[in-house]
């Protein structure tokens, strides 16, 4: 009884990707990487923030046909905010290109990708649907969390934020007499995630597979955390101080793995590998 239920289990929580029900393989990374990078790429070319202030609401619009707006793209490299601005994350043995927005980078501290935020976010997914031969290119909104009342550990998220939320900093925040809280000077921008750095072929409730995400948000405040219970803070378990610790695959040199058992500091409960906590 027990291996008839995982395997019905099993099977209805594969996905199907067609209407026969055939269960069909993830596609290949790197191919699909390169359709994202496109779409995205298109997006920012060809959609403009109509307030580029950290403190508001961010919307983003597309540019109307013959309309003026400064891209999204035009503040590539800027030396003044907004800035858009690329990264390279290695993942799924390849290497993704991570642009991302910076409305205000912050005044306060940055997360390590080890740690949990406290964010206002609203999300955004990129899709094209081809109607009567011709095809659209749209920005769909799945989600949007104005007030904030939980911390999100990074270490369980997609990986676009963990990729991205140590890049800005908290800012302030008072309290108010009928109970609730002010923030300012708040890191603030704009993530855009290929599918890969996302939930990829796996979707999540209303987002398709393979969609490329949008995600504008507001870095309000953060917890430190202890993964492996050690008493040390996963963030001062970053020996080299880039903000980031990863599980590297085996043979690669990890800055963050004192006795190169593959496994980091943060998730290693004896790092120096003598025996002893």
């Amino acid at each position: 009884y027990f291996i008839l239920l995982i395997t019905t289990v099993s099977l209805f929580s594969c996905s199907k990707d067609n209407a026969s029900g055939e269960i069909i393989p993830p596609r290949d990374y790197a191919a699909q990487y390169a359709t994202d990078l496109n779409d995205i790429e298109e997006y920012l070319k060809t959609y403009y923030i109509e307030d580029v202030s950290p403190d508001v609401v961010t919307k983003i619009s597309k540019i109307p046909t013959g309309g003026t707006q400064a891209s999204i793209y035009s503040y590539l490299n800027s030396p003044t905010f907004p800035k858009l601005l690329s990264k390279e994350v290695s993942l799924h043995d390849i290497t993704y290109k991570l642009y991302y927005l910076v409305l205000r980078e912050g005044t306060g501290t940055s997360p390590s990708n080890a740690d949990a935020v406290l964010a206002a976010y609203k999300g955004d997914y990129l899709s094209r649907q081809t109607v009567a031969g011709v095809t659209t290119f749209s920005a769909t909104q799945f989600e949007e969390v104005k007030y904030p009342q939980q911390m999100f550990s990074l270490l369980t998220t997609i990986p676009g934020w963990g990729e991205t939320f140590p890049e800005f900093k908290t800012g302030t925040y008072s309290s108010n007499t009928d109970g609730t809280v002010s923030y300012s000077g708040f890191g603030a921008g704009v993530m855009f995630l290929p599918s890969g750095l996302g939930y990829y072929n796996a979707g999540s409730a209303s987002i398709p597979a393979y969609a490329p995400l949008v995600f504008s948000f507001k870095l309000y405040e953060i917890t430190r955390l202890d993964t492996d219970g050690d008493g040390i803070l996963n963030f001062e378990e970053d020996l080299d101080g880039d903000g980031y610790m990863r599980v590297l695959a085996k043979g690669v040199v990890n800055p963050d793995d004192t006795d190169g058992d593959g496994i980091p500091n943060f998730l290693d409960t004896d790092d120096d590998g003598d025996g002893v906590s």
